[in-house]
């Protein structure tokens, strides 16, 4: 697995992503945040592991974390399809500007989130988001749960297959689901 930025022409500058070697450290880093929120992009559907859609892990994951999950796009009808309504649906740069202003009370009016995780989004435009947030929201922590090494990050997972990126999700939702042993 390599935690080098997945298109070759992303420069990060002097700080990048801390690589997430273990899917249980993210999980410890989820469960530590007090307001975790979870932006899911277009792409979730166009891409498949084991045989069904990505947005059926984040689904499963959601659902065992209680994360609150915002939908890009026209990602909320992909969602209630499925039976599972997400907490709020935004553009991606919508949210992405709210979760940068400081004096946002979050998509329940009682706090801003204080880790922000985005996961299947373009790549180019995930990592736009996230290096304006990493230099106009440093005190907000961001984590990508994609399978692809997202520089700007403060958390990334390294590139890895498809079969990887299933067997992290599948660990991250076991530790939620067993309540978190």
């Amino acid at each position: 697995m390599s935690c080098e930025p997945w298109l070759c022409a992303e420069i990060a500058a002097t700080k990048k992503a801390n690589p997430i070697q273990n899917p249980e450290i993210a999980v410890a880093m989820i469960k530590k945040a007090q307001r975790p929120l979870l932006i899911v992009g277009s792409q979730i559907v166009e891409r498949s592991m084991e045989g069904k859609q990505a947005i059926e892990f984040i689904i499963d994951f959601a659902k065992a974390s209680k994360i609150p999950v915002v939908a890009t796009a026209h990602m909320v009808g992909e969602f209630l399809k499925r039976g599972y309504t997400p907490a709020s649906h935004l553009n991606a740069m919508e949210i992405s500007q709210r979760v940068c202003d400081p004096t946002w009370m979050g998509l329940d009016g009682k706090g801003r989130p204080d880790l922000v995780m985005y996961v299947g989004m373009p790549y180019y435009m995930e990592s736009l988001i996230l290096c304006g947030l990493k230099h106009f929201a440093s005190d907000l922590r961001t984590m990508t749960l994609d399978n692809m090494y997202h520089v700007h990050a403060s958390w990334s997972f390294p590139n890895a297959g498809a079969d990887v990126w299933a067997n992290n999700l599948k660990v991250m939702i076991s530790k939620f689901s067993d309540g978190g042993n």
